[in-house]
């Protein structure tokens, strides 16, 4: 049975996120206590700015070499080939608003991680911005720290606008079908569910840094 999802720090968390989005040198703040069996549900905001260009692709094998460390079971790297090849940093413990700022990194989402799902969290200025350049049908490997890998097939994109960018408590319009959907809605349609792996950043549009969210999934192959 897939654990049940709570929401009672779901607007605290937003609020805290808007705050770092307003004040980008602030220190990250925990927002669940270390050693919590509940993860915080929310939709992180990811920054959106000029995105620098990718740098040349390494091949699989060296990719996997350069992000093997011994630990079997920490994803380490995301490889899509002729798109994208980028290191996974685990968030601090307890701090699931975390999103790295290494240019070629990704952060592990903890509260998708808890239902069993890779979700993946990048700024749409640095490596979010590999995220539009993906298609479905492509083949998705995330790499463990043993030098395993674990290979997916990207079924899906979803694109949705908030329509109260900065408010916590905003809905979303599904582009594709125009429905209007909560965030934890949203949640639940992108990270709960059978294993999977969802990357996540911001679209800008109208002048709006978090005008948007842009969702890539991919599933097992069998």
């Amino acid at each position: 049975m897939k654990p049940h999802l709570p929401h009672h720090l779901f607007t605290f968390l937003f609020s805290v996120i808007l705050t770092l989005v307003a004040r980008p040198n602030a220190a990250i703040i925990p927002v669940a206590g270390e050693g919590s069996s509940q993860p915080t549900i929310f939709l992180p905001l990811v920054a959106q700015g000029n995105a620098s260009p990718a740098p040349a692709l390494p091949t699989f094998n060296d990719f996997v070499a350069s992000v093997t460390n011994g630990q079997a079971d920490v994803a380490r790297g995301v490889y899509v080939a002729g798109a994208m090849a980028l290191t996974i940093e685990q968030q601090p413990q307890g701090n699931p608003a975390y999103i790295t700022r290494t240019p070629e990194a990704v952060s592990q989402f903890q509260s998708a991680a808890y239902f069993g799902v890779t979700g993946l969290l990048a700024h749409s200025h640095l490596a979010g911005a590999q995220f539009f350049n993906l298609n479905v049908g492509q083949e998705v490997s995330i790499v463990y720290g043993d030098g395993s890998a674990r290979a997916y097939r990207i079924t899906a994109q979803h694109r949705f606008q908030a329509l109260e960018p900065y408010n916590p408590n905003s809905n979303f319009v599904d582009l594709d079908t125009s429905a209007t959907l909560s965030a934890l809605d949203v949640f639940n349609q992108m990270y709960a569910g059978d294993d999977h792996v969802t990357l996540q950043t911001c679209i800008a549009q109208n002048g709006i840094a978090s005008w948007g969210r842009l969702f890539v999934k991919a599933t097992p192959i069998e």
